[in-house]
C-alpha cells in the first residue's frame, strides 16, 4: 500500500494542483488518515453489531461511508470545486467527531472502540489542518 501511496504522491506533486491551497503532502496525509479511519470504523461497526451496540455500529458505518466518499472526492482532483470540497470536509470532520464521541463511551470496555475513536480523531485533525491551509491560500 505504501508504494501505491508514494506513486500517488509523486503524481500529485508533479502537476499543478487544480484547486488553490491543495498541498500534495497535506492531501496525502488526509488520504492516509481517511483510509485508516474507514478501516477502523468498518472493523468497529462489525464488532459492535456482534456485541449488540446498534447505535455505535451505525455511527461507525456512517463514518466509514463519509470518509470513503471524501477520499474518493479528493482523488478526483480535476473535478474539485472549492465550495463543495469545503462543505464535504466540514461534514467529514463532524462525522468523525460524532463517531469518536460515541466510541469513547465504550472505550474502556472495548479496544476496537478505543482504536476507532483514535482513528476518527486523527482523521478529523488531518482534515482540519488541510482546511486551515486552504483558507490561507
Amino acid at each position: 500500500m505504501n508504494m501505491t501511496m508514494d506513486m500517488m504522491k509523486d503524481a500529485m506533486s508533479t502537476g499543478e494542483m487544480p484547486m488553490q491551497g491543495m498541498d500534495a503532502a497535506m492531501m496525502q496525509e488526509c488520504l492516509e488518515a481517511l483510509s485508516a479511519c474507514v478501516q477502523a470504523c468498518l472493523m468497529c461497526a462489525d464488532a459492535d453489531a456482534g456485541e449488540g451496540m446498534g447505535r455505535c455500529a451505525a455511527m461507525c458505518a456512517n463514518c466509514a461511508d463519509v470518509c470513503d466518499t471524501m477520499m474518493r472526492m479528493m482523488l478526483r482532483m480535476r473535478g474539485m470545486d472549492r465550495e463543495v470540497m469545503t462543505s464535504m470536509m466540514q461534514t467529514t470532520i463532524a462525522m468523525c467527531r460524532a463517531c469518536s464521541a460515541e466510541c469513547m463511551q465504550h472505550a474502556e470496555m472495548s479496544e476496537h472502540c478505543r482504536m476507532c475513536a483514535m482513528a476518527c480523531d486523527q482523521c478529523a485533525a488531518a482534515m482540519e489542518k488541510m482546511m486551515g491551509s486552504m483558507s490561507m491560500a
